[in-house]
């Protein structure tokens, strides 16, 4: 999902660190759960949990309950991106019981055994999963992972101050929009993007495809006034510029905040992320991890976060306890259709970097 430094490679983080050292039947209720979380955390001595996580993401209110019904203290440290927290992951740079991944990431976590498979007899509310989030390509059978939070990118129209018809990124970046666009600050979305507007897979990163959307980004990139990841709806919210690319939890707030605001699918295409929870190798509380996971995946608590984070939910359960307003927001739940054109990221390894260093390069001219 969300970035400030992007794409670092994971082998070669991998490498420097590994040197140092069935499918779920579908819900059948929307109601809350007894909630197993309420138990005392069998086989941790100590009722700590440390957590890193995206930023703006997991709610505090959520983390205030898990302690009050757990007696376990959730310690929150946050990033910006996926390479930010393998980056210090990898490095050692702090000790956590549950990291919060994405698709690709969590590819290349598997092929370097860095993850602790968890148990699912302890996380009975995998249930509650729709059957699409279950068994997906990058962790078969959720033996190392469960679903958080899922979502799209797409384009945020200020209709007030634009009157053209937006369709795709082709009508975003245009001369006449110059310094009045925002768009997230990730390298590997940028060149989806441009990979996409020429119709090359999102995932078909090779050297010779990354000279095919160069030129595109140097057309594209010195329209942009604004990069943020962490709260891309801010700069349009405060008329700062008019047009956005953004992600959907982000849009959806923009449609709820004002109806000049309109969400647009790209023509040319998105892709879907998933956001994981899963438990490091390093983890020193893991059925204290396995507590938050079940925690997080109870109807009533999934739904408190789709509140305030509204993005995909792919909580089946949960999404019954949404208003009809919050299922029906564009920019939180796609279509059918649209769903069925997206992909997910696949691990890219050593291509990473030049996706950083191409986009790093375009921004600097």
């Amino acid at each position: 999902m969300k970035t400030n430094t992007r794409h670092l490679m994971f082998t070669a983080l991998a490498a420097a660190a590994l040197a140092g050292c069935g499918k779920p039947p579908a819900p059948t209720s929307a109601e809350p759960s007894a909630s197993p979380a309420a138990q005392a955390p069998a086989g941790d001595a100590e009722k700590k949990l440390s957590l890193f996580c995206w930023s703006e993401y997991v709610p505090q209110s959520v983390i205030d309950q898990f302690t009050k019904e757990t007696g376990i203290k959730v310690s929150v440290e946050n990033y910006a991106s996926n390479e930010e927290m393998l980056a210090k992951l990898l490095a050692g740079g702090g000790s956590y019981d549950l990291i919060q991944p994405s698709e690709y990431v969590i590819e290349g976590l598997i092929k370097e055994n860095l993850l602790t498979p968890i148990d699912h007899a302890a996380i009975p509310n995998i249930k509650n999963l729709a059957p699409d989030f279950v068994n997906m390509s990058f962790d078969p059978g959720n033996k190392f992972t469960i679903p958080y939070m899922a979502g799209t990118v797409g384009i945020v129209v200020n209709t007030a101050l634009v009157t053209d018809e937006i369709k795709g990124y082709r009508d975003v970046f245009q001369d006449k929009y110059k310094k009045n666009i925002v768009v997230l600050d990730d390298a590997r979305e940028i060149v989806s993007w441009g990979l996409d507007s020429i119709d090359i897979p999102v995932n078909d990163v090779s050297d010779a495809n990354l000279a095919k959307v160069k030129p595109v980004l140097a057309k594209w990139l010195p329209l942009v006034k604004v990069y943020d990841s962490d709260s891309p709806k801010t700069a349009l919210l405060n008329g700062d510029v008019a047009i956005g690319v953004v992600w959907g939890g982000e849009g959806a707030k923009l449609l709820e905040a004002d109806k000049k605001f309109q969400w647009v699918a790209p023509a040319e295409g998105s892709h879907l992320f998933v956001d994981s929870l899963a438990v490091p190798k390093t983890a020193k509380h893991v059925k204290n991890a396995e507590l938050f996971m079940n925690f997080i995946l109870r109807p009533d608590i999934s739904a408190k976060i789709s509140e305030e984070f509204p993005y995909l939910n792919p909580n089946l359960a949960a999404r019954e306890l949404l208003t009809e307003a919050q299922r029906t927001n564009p920019a939180s739940f796609p279509t059918a259709a649209e769903l069925a054109n997206m992909q997910t990221f696949k691990d890219i390894g050593g291509q990473a970097s030049k996706v950083d260093e191409l986009v790093t390069s375009m921004k600097a001219q």
